[in-house]
C-alpha cells in the first residue's frame, strides 16, 4: 500500500508541476509589469527545480509519472484565451494565476488526504509544491 500511494502521490505531484509551468508560460509574455513578470518567472523555476527532484523519485519506482488531463489543460487553455483576449491587463493575470494555484492547492490537499500511506518523501514534494502555490497567490495579489 505505502509504494502503490507514494507513486499515485507523485504522479499528481508531477500532473500540478507541469500544469503550474505550462500555465505559467502560456501568460509571460504578456505581463507588462517587470516585478510580476521576475515573480512569475521565479516560481517557474522552483516549479522546475521541484520537477526534476519529482522525476529522480519517479524514477526510483519505475514510473514514468503523470501528465495533466488534456481536459483539464484544455479548458484552462481556453479560459486564459478568452479572459486575455477581453482584458489582458495584469490584474486578469493575476486573477488567472490565482484560481488557478488555489485549485493546485485544493487538489494537492485532497491527494494527500486520499493517499495517507505514501512515504515521507512523496510527502514532503507534495507539501512544498503546495508552499509554492500558496507563495505565489500571496505574492501577487498587489496585481489584482
Amino acid at each position: 500500500m505505502i509504494e502503490s500511494d507514494t507513486i499515485k502521490l507523485l504522479r499528481e505531484c508531477d500532473a500540478g508541476v507541469k500544469m503550474g509551468v505550462s500555465s505559467i508560460d502560456e501568460v509571460l509574455d504578456q505581463v507588462k509589469n517587470r516585478e510580476f513578470k521576475e515573480r512569475l518567472t521565479a516560481c517557474r523555476d522552483e516549479h522546475q527545480a521541484l520537477d526534476r527532484e519529482l522525476q529522480a523519485l519517479l524514477e526510483r519506482y519505475h514510473d514514468q509519472g503523470k501528465d495533466p488531463s488534456p481536459v483539464v489543460k484544455g479548458m484552462g487553455w481556453l479560459k486564459t484565451n478568452m479572459k486575455l483576449g477581453w482584458n489582458g491587463s495584469d490584474e486578469t493575470i493575476a486573477s488567472l494565476m490565482t484560481d488557478g494555484c488555489n485549485m493546485g492547492v485544493k487538489s494537492l490537499h485532497r491527494y494527500l488526504n486520499q493517499y495517507r500511506a505514501a512515504d515521507e518523501a512523496s510527502k514532503g514534494v507534495a507539501r512544498r509544491l503546495i508552499g509554492l502555490e500558496e507563495r505565489l497567490t500571496a505574492g501577487i495579489r498587489q496585481y489584482l
